[in-house]
């Protein structure tokens, strides 16, 4: 499950041998910024992002990284509405998450939402997105994964004004097939986020990606706070940033304490 409470966080990526032309602060720069703190926003992205937690395990002994990749795509249907797919693809390495658990290296569960939105917002600015998430087991080690098949609902709404956005994300999951040596997937993530984004195109944000685990009765909440800034590269608008998290609770197995996000965003405005 410890996989599961995390699927939603991040990586680094390399960005070759190009420099970042000068900075350009043009509303263009900022709308996409904006845009960035959108989930169902109609661009085309692919963050890297990167998670470090140390202190994992009863004995705090513990230590993961992961890296997730995650596209968001949107898809036209018509003059009302948009499509939205969403993708969590987790690469983990980890060592000493459990006593004697020792080292593990390769893919966790992919989750794979899908939102419904509307193209504008509502007369009082309200954006928002329903539809199903899925999970999908393609651990390549069964202490990356929780080794099951699952689905449920999933829903985004939030505001954006005067340089702010705020919101939440919210989905549950309940597994139906997969292992039946390991226990069922039963679990809530809860996402709300605050940002503010400056006319030169930095992005300052606070979220908790909280999961409550119904099977063992149990929160994980990490409070993060993040800082990034859009850059371009050539031609390419590129998101750049990083932050901080405490682990304000969560299980004896999971981390604790502080732990460390790096972000990179790949923007293709349309």
């Amino acid at each position: 499950m410890t996989s599961i409470r995390r699927l939603a966080m991040v990586s680094a990526c390399s960005l070759g041998f190009f420099l970042p032309s000068p900075p350009v602060h043009s509303q263009d720069d900022t709308d996409l910024a904006k845009q960035l703190s959108n989930p169902v926003a109609a661009l085309i992205s692919v963050p890297f992002q990167f998670n470090y937690d140390g202190n994992v395990g009863p004995h705090h002994d513990g230590d993961k990284y992961y890296l997730n990749l995650q596209p968001v795509i949107p898809f036209h249907l018509n003059d009302t509405w948009n499509l939205i797919s969403r993708t969590i693809l987790p690469v983990v390495s980890q060592d000493n998450i459990a006593p004697g658990s020792g080292s593990q290296t390769g893919l966790g569960d992919v989750v794979q939402s899908f939102f419904l939105s509307p193209q504008k917002p509502t007369d009082s600015g309200l954006i928002w997105g329903v539809g199903p998430v899925f999970l999908l087991p393609t651990e390549t080690n069964g202490l990356l994964g929780a080794e099951k098949w699952g689905a449920g609902p999933t829903a985004v709404l939030l505001w954006q004004a005067n340089g702010w956005t705020y919101g939440a994300l919210a989905n549950h999951i309940w597994s139906f097939a997969g292992d039946g040596n390991r226990q069922g997937v039963n679990s809530t993530f809860f996402q709300p986020f605050l940002s503010y984004t400056t006319t030169d195109a930095w992005t300052f944000g606070l979220n908790t990606e909280s999961t409550y685990d119904w099977k063992n009765h149990q929160w994980s909440t990490p409070i993060n706070a993040t800082v990034s800034k859009l850059l371009k590269f050539g031609k390419q608008p590129v998101s750049i940033g990083g932050g901080v998290r405490y682990w304000a609770t969560g299980p004896d197995s999971g981390p604790h304490g502080w732990g460390g996000r790096l972000i990179v965003t790949f923007l293709f405005p349309q």
